[in-house]
């Protein structure tokens, strides 16, 4: 599809949302924002919640795709994440419908397969086509958003790209993070083309940059058009020299989900 030219960024006030204001204007995008608190620095922002159905409809209007980023990022209250990250999700696939929106890029996460095994020395990455195994209500929050985008382009031809994204930082900040680390500038190179590649339909690609320690299966971004530039080795031996190697007996390093399967972080809001 031609390149959107106008683009509207839920949860532009979050630390991904932050990151990707700065860049994704590079690639010639006229961002709209939204979030539920205020964008520092950006009083044209919208300031609503994905609860507002009015509003988020207002929101859509006319734009050319949405990335949608907003919602909760941690662990939270069952009711807590039903409100934002599910009926949340909903009301924007919805106004998207209603406006005719005809894309949306889902930040959706590697806890949506938070309980696979990683992948050890010699074994083959983590398909796409893995099935799913939430490590947290999150997680479960991100397997119906991809369920739901499935779903919004089968019956309503609304395509979606839903990118399990890792963890997108300035530089990773722990061992585990070496295998699953997206760098910002990587982050805005997929997004990129999640946003412009023809003919997408449904498609669940992960998102990370092209790390050494890879542990997932970047064939279906690549398919996109993403060809990540970045690679989180360089930080290796200044966290293994501060953490130690992994422990093959802590399934916060054996599995795909890190601590979110054994201490998730919560929610603090």
């Amino acid at each position: 599809m031609p390149a959107p030219r106008t683009v509207l960024l839920t949860g532009a006030a979050g630390g991904l949302g932050t990151l990707m204001r700065s860049l994704l204007p590079e690639y010639g995008y006229a961002l709209r924002l939204f979030d539920a608190r205020p964008v520092e620095g950006e009083p044209d922002a919208i300031t609503a919640d994905l609860a507002d159905r009015e509003a988020v409809r207002e929101a859509v209007r006319g734009v050319d795709a949405i990335l949608h980023l907003a919602g909760i990022s941690l662990e939270a209250p069952f009711e807590k994440i039903l409100r934002s990250n599910i009926e949340g999700t909903y009301h924007l696939y919805e106004a998207a419908r209603r406006e005719g929106v005809p894309r949306v890029v889902f930040a959706s996460s590697n806890h949506a397969v938070g309980f696979t095994p990683a992948p050890r020395a010699g074994e083959p990455p983590i398909p796409v086509d893995t099935p799913r195994r939430p490590d947290t209500f999150y997680g479960l929050s991100k397997s119906f958003g991809e369920d739901l985008a499935q779903f919004y382009w089968d019956k309503h031809g609304l395509e979606t790209v839903s990118v399990r994204i890792g963890s997108c930082f300035p530089e990773p900040t722990s061992v585990r993070m070496l295998s699953i680390w997206m760098s910002p500038a990587d982050g805005a190179r997929l997004f990129h083309a999640a946003l412009t590649a023809e003919q997408v339909g449904h498609t669940v690609v992960y998102g990370s940059s092209a790390n050494t320690r890879l542990w997932w299966d970047l064939t279906s971004a690549r398919a996109l058009g993403y060809e990540p530039r970045d690679d989180s080795e360089p930080y290796a031996g200044k966290l293994i020299a501060e953490h130690g190697e992994p422990d093959p007996e802590n399934p916060a390093h054996t599995l795909l989900g890190g601590h979110f399967v054994t201490d998730p972080p919560i929610w603090p809001y």
